[in-house]
């Protein structure tokens, strides 16, 4: 495994951006194009400029992903079409890579292509600083009020030690009394797991309330694992329609995409 100037030695991070191309809102999206790039290699690039990651691949059952990413240089790893998540499509990527029980695996969507790459450092840090933790995802406070009731929006509520208690795609907390304020917290879909936990979070059943909600964190609150919230100040932009592709293409003429 080539490894990045700047990684951390005494423990690997490595990424894994899980790519497929049936999408019901927008097939194809991985390989749509972004000022003469495919979106994937947006996300790939910004990934490799992060100051822990050691190594990037694409975890894809699609040839034509597979192809794309080896165009612009990228490592892609060919994973099975029965996966039933991202996270089970990464578990198999990271099989072959001779990762120790204690190594960190970082999980970013494909659909970010303007994710700032010190988000991949803010959600590994909690795992390179406490062994005991098995897994870390990012959180935004809300500033955008449509994204308080949008059920596209995931939020989530945490206790005093920034350990997820719920995410929903609900409005949480309700607040009953109007003259009561809150903050809202929204999730990022960047996450961080201890190898050893990858590996038993996907073969853990599906939980009741990952089914319902369709949010496949919370199967590791129903079966009682920990999960680390980490606030960042950078939002992310995630393309699930040819609309917001078009609001990427802006944000990044704008200058807004650093």
């Amino acid at each position: 495994m080539k490894i990045k100037k700047g990684c951390i030695e005494a423990m690997k991070c490595v990424c894994i951006i899980p790519s497929r191309y049936p999408s019901s809102r927008f097939p194809g999206k991985p390989l749509a194009d972004i000022l003469g790039k495919p979106m994937i290699q947006h996300v790939y690039e910004r990934v490799m400029r992060a100051k822990t990651v050691s190594y990037c691949a694409v975890a894809t059952d699609d040839e034509r992903i597979a192809a794309a990413v080896r165009q612009f240089g990228g490592n892609a790893i060919m994973t099975s079409e029965r996966h039933r998540s991202g996270t089970d499509r990464i578990a198999e990527a990271v099989s072959g890579l001779k990762l120790i029980d204690s190594d960190i695996v970082v999980n970013i969507q494909g659909d970010q292509p303007v994710f700032d790459p010190s988000q991949i450092d803010e959600v590994a840090a909690p795992l390179l600083q406490d062994p005991s933790i098995p897994m870390s995802t990012l959180i935004y406070k809300i500033v955008r009020e449509e994204e308080i009731t949008h059920p596209n929006a995931v939020k989530v509520v945490f206790d005093h030690d920034h350990f997820a208690l719920y995410f929903s795609r609900a409005t949480i907390p309700f607040v009953r009394d109007g003259e009561n304020t809150t903050d809202y917290y929204k999730h990022h879909g960047i996450y961080a797991y201890r190898k050893d936990f990858l590996d038993a979070f996907t073969r853990l059943p599906e939980g009741i309330l990952e089914k319902l909600e369709a949010l496949e964190q919370l199967r590791a609150l129903e079966y009682g694992y920990k999960i680390k919230v980490v606030e960042t100040i950078h939002d992310s932009i995630e393309v699930d329609t040819p609309q917001e592709l078009a609001r990427v293409r802006e944000f990044i003429l704008q200058g807004k995409a650093l």
